[in-house]
């Protein structure tokens, strides 16, 4: 969202974004404030007061009914939530998005509203300005409303509230963006006839997260694997990748010294840090594996460039791609894979020189992935580590959003 608003900067436009306040951020995922200083100073930034009620965790907030039935009050919450526009834990904010857009467009006229979802409240505000004061809008949906892309399943009935809307929004949408074909495949079948509208725009990562160099393992003062991103995944699926791990130490000399870090948040929302995943990576510590805490944006070429390895942990299949395989092959390192065959990580992935191909959530088939990643990073020549940053180039962020947003352009001046 950060580079598709500095696009569209670039290409003359004046950009005004609206967002939730930051504290409304630390409360649920975290924020990162080097992200907030890459935005181009020409970016409007309009903070809205709007937080999640069930994400406080501070008792002496609590009301009485809160305090005294949790679960009581939970339920009301989400009743409440649903009443205005069918989302829970984000639907009551609706007037306040709507009004927001409103008064943006009363005193600067827009002439157009990109709607980026999650939240899908979001469309709400974009179908406001419509209705009032005929405003285009598109919709950037990433993973789509339509189709749950962990389990592949829609995952509201064809009458349902949320598809009249979704079906209702995109039917007068100039445009919607999606990060991969299978998801742009279910729009295209489910709405044949706005099929010509819907198109891929992948996550793609940025250039100066690359750590930019050749890089030139130790293997006797021990190799580094190293995982960024949020611990989202189950315990089981962790616990299999650390077997795995376990398994590959002990079996290959490369890796008998070696270490595994894991950086980025565990968990999000009241559970981010204190659950079961962070107590298993503890108890893994024997084995080398350690937890290096949450890292800025403006820390993870350094973090790439002190790793001789990648391991790519993902949840979903098929309909996920997430947004760190990009970054991964922009380390030009070698990337073990743990997560399902039939992922779009592994379409991305394919032909990439570096990579140890997707064997599945199954812990000896990662245990020879972790050998295979090995003798890559003491191995790999100079020409291969070329081949992998050639393969990895096609996906930078900018190259990607300044083609969308000049496609998106022409499309409103059809």
């Amino acid at each position: 969202m950060r580079e598709t608003a500095n696009q569209f900067v670039k290409a003359g436009w004046d950009v005004t974004v609206v967002n939730i306040a930051r504290e409304s951020w630390e409360l649920d995922s975290g924020i990162d404030l080097s992200l907030l200083e890459q935005v181009d100073p020409r970016v409007e930034i309009v903070e809205l007061q709007l937080a999640r009620e069930d994400l406080e965790t501070d008792i002496r907030a609590f009301s009485e009914a809160r305090a005294l039935n949790p679960n009581g009050w939970l339920a009301d919450l989400r009743d409440r939530q649903t009443e205005t526009f069918p989302e829970p834990n984000f639907g009551e904010w609706r007037h306040d998005l709507e009004q927001a857009v409103l008064k943006i467009h009363r005193d600067k006229p827009a002439d157009l509203l990109l709607a980026s979802c999650v939240p899908y409240v979001n469309l709400a505000a974009a179908w406001k300005l419509w209705e009032e004061a005929k405003v285009p809008y598109a919709v950037d949906f990433r993973d789509g409303w339509s189709i749950d892309v962990i389990d592949g399943v829609e995952p509201f009935a064809r009458d349902s509230e949320e598809a009249r809307w979704e079906q209702k929004i995109l039917d007068h949408a100039v445009s919607l963006w999606v990060v991969n074909d299978p998801i742009a495949e279910h729009y295209r079948k489910r709405y044949p006839a706005f099929a010509d509208r819907v198109h891929v725009v992948r996550n793609g990562y940025d250039a100066d997260s690359s750590p930019g160099r050749v890089h030139n393992p130790d293997p006797d003062s021990g190799l580094v694997f190293g995982y960024l991103g949020t611990v989202n995944f189950s315990i089981s699926h962790l616990e299999t990748v650390l077997n795995a791990w376990r398994a590959a130490r002990a079996k290959e000399p490369l890796l008998a010294n070696a270490r595994f870090e894991l950086r980025g948040h565990i968990g999000n929302g009241a559970n981010r840090g204190a659950n079961r995943h962070a107590e298993v990576i503890k108890e893994a510590a024997a084995d080398g594996v350690f937890f290096g805490g949450p890292a800025a944006k403006a820390e993870v070429s350094s973090i790439y460039a002190g790793w001789d390895a990648m391991v790519l942990i993902l949840i979903g299949g098929r309909y996920v791609t997430s947004g760190k395989v990009y970054e991964y092959m922009a380390t030009g390192l070698p990337i073990v894979s743990a997560h399902a065959v039939e992922h779009d990580a592994s379409n991305v992935l394919r032909g990439h020189p570096l990579w140890t191909g997707a064997v599945g959530i199954d812990a000896a088939g990662l245990t020879e992935s972790f050998v295979r990643a090995a003798h890559m990073a003491v191995e790999t020549t100079d020409e291969e580590h070329a081949e992998a940053m050639t393969h990895a180039n096609q996906f930078t962020r900018e190259a990607l959003m300044s083609v969308a947003v000049k496609n998106l352009v022409e499309e409103l001046a059809k």
